[in-house]
């Protein structure tokens, strides 16, 4: 009889929340029901109170519901799917095999790697694997369609680099050239547009497989850069941050103190950027106190760099400028552009042919790079993208018979080894990363980078955003990102029939249009 009672005691308990819950709702929704009739700025909720809640609820919470539900695995922008899994299966599993067959919708038109008859076995390829790196990896021990369980396991992996004679050496006229025997390397991310724990997770990464470099960002060298160990390309942009006297002038003392630092190897002026051919942007809530004390700005307080240096206004200024680093730093100066059109790289490499003078090494971005904060007209429409406008610098240089006095470093949605084995093809020697880094360090392409709101902790300097990334976790993911890539270059090489990627020309790629004709990279220039 107690039992019977206590049962009928709870059952009416949870009747009664039950009736509680449902009357507490229907008085909220008669509530935002009067309120929305009553307010001015939305028309829908005044015509459809309710329904207009709905649809901006599912309007907010849409992009989510195509990134997981709705968008096929090749159709997701700014990377698909297929794309952001080539980036963090490889960082987390270092491995990149699959099943089946490819994803590719080879009826669309695009570039290809052509494939030797007689390819290349693996002791003939020219590569350095004399120093291993030791990494974890996660293995899976059981994967239900509810559970995952995974372990970690310490592994050596080889380290893929090129052989000396077969390095990549930028500035080798330089009181202190930079050698690289790694292809891949961290385009520019400043501290301040990533969080502190993402720039540390990608310096140590990166330190851990020597070969490899990290560009700074136009935000200034800051301790969380150095953390790694990582070879250091310092970026000056147009605010000159890092770089500049109380007054806003660049300062060449600066300069000599960041040169005298043995990690950084090399200067890169920010010209423009793929996203942005502007100055750098960062909002003011990203502006934390030590943010503030590297750039030499206000704390809190929106940044927007000029819009081009105020040091240079044309080629003549611009080289002058780069002597002046060059010989003050004693390292390789090197600038960052986009190319609009092919009277911009025949303009630059005619000066280069005529002064005699010139960077040591010509990073190019395409129209189709990322950022943390830009304006959707400058990221849609102004320059071109990369494989347009890399072919264009690359014939430029070879025209006015100066491209051996110089390095091309290419980035635009690059993140993977095939497509950086085609834009080794059309003309670069190396090759910068950016958004593929972010992937390895947790980013889920939420696009809050500007907001400060990035839910995985990357493209944030909120201390409990933040605080989700852990260092010591994704600096492996990164490690593996590296190797992995170098790994499938020099496979893709082989392929080809090269025994180093440094090999790979223009000869190993063809483009293949949407009805199946095929042309080489002088024909489809021509056509």
């Amino acid at each position: 009889m107690d039992s019977q009672n206590l049962l009928s005691g709870i059952l009416l308990t949870i009747l009664a929340i039950i009736a509680a819950v449902v009357i507490i709702g229907l008085i909220i929704v008669i509530a935002l029901y009067f309120l929305d009739r009553k307010q001015k700025q939305h028309s829908i909720l005044r015509n459809f109170p309710i329904l207009g809640r709905i649809r901006y609820l599912t309007e907010k919470i849409g992009p989510e519901l195509r990134q997981y539900l709705f968008d096929d695995d090749n159709k997701g922008r700014p990377f698909s799917r297929e794309e952001f899994l080539h980036v963090v299966l490889p960082g987390k599993y270092l491995g990149s095999v699959i099943g089946f067959g490819s994803k590719r919708n080879f009826e669309e038109a695009g570039f290809f790697v052509r494939n030797a008859v007689f390819t290349k076995q693996v002791d003939e390829m020219k590569v350095d694997q004399s120093s291993p790196v030791h990494t974890q990896k996660y293995v899976i021990d059981s994967d239900d369609l509810f559970s995952r369980k995974e372990h970690t396991e310490a592994v050596e992996a080889k380290p893929w680099l090129l052989t000396d004679d077969n390095a990549v050496v930028l500035g080798p006229n330089c009181r202190e050239p930079f050698h690289v025997k790694g292809m891949f390397g961290q385009s520019a991310m400043s501290y301040g547009a990533l969080g502190k724990n993402a720039v540390t997770a990608l310096s140590t990464g990166i330190g851990q497989v020597p070969g490899s470099w990290m560009n700074t960002g136009e935000g200034g060298v800051s301790p969380h850069h150095l953390a790694g160990g990582a070879d250091l390309i310092a970026q000056i942009g147009s605010g000159i941050f890092g770089f500049r006297t109380e007054d806003g002038e660049f300062s060449f003392e600066k300069l000599k103190e960041k040169a005298a630092i043995p990690q950084i190897k090399a200067f890169e002026l920010k010209l423009a950027q793929g996203a942005k051919t502007r100055g750098g942007h960062v909002e003011g809530d990203k502006v934390t106190p030590e943010i503030a004390e590297i750039r030499g700005v206000e704390v809190g307080k929106t940044i927007n760099s000029p819009n081009r240096f105020r040091q240079f206004s044309d080629f003549p200024s611009l080289f002058d400028f780069i002597e002046q680093i060059r010989e003050a730093g004693g390292l390789p100066v090197g600038i960052k552009i986009v190319i609009g059109s092919p009277e911009d790289a025949e303009e630059l490499a005619r000066y280069m042919a005529q002064s005699g003078k010139g960077p040591d090494f010509i990073s190019i971005d395409g129209a189709e790079g990322g950022t943390g904060a830009t304006f959707q007209d400058l990221a849609d429409s102004v320059g071109l993208p990369l494989f347009t406008s890399l072919p264009l610098l690359q014939d430029a240089l070879v025209k006015y018979g100066v491209r051996d006095r110089v390095k091309i470093i290419a980035s635009g949605k690059i993140i993977t080894s095939d497509k950086a084995a085609i834009t080794l093809g059309l003309g670069a020697d190396l090759i910068n990363i950016a958004r593929g880094f972010m992937m390895s360090v947790g980013c889920i392409m939420a696009q809050k980078c500007h907001t400060n709101e990035c839910p995985a902790g990357v493209a944030t300097t909120d201390p409990k955003l933040q605080n989700g990334l852990i260092v010591d976790e994704k600096k492996y993911r990164v490690s593996n990102y590296i190797l992995n890539l170098r790994e499938g270059l020099f496979r893709v090489a082989a392929a080809a029939g090269v025994d180093s990627p440094t090999k790979l020309t223009k000869e190993h790629i063809v483009y293949k249009d949407d009805v199946g004709r095929v042309y080489t990279i002088d024909e489809l220039r021509t056509k």
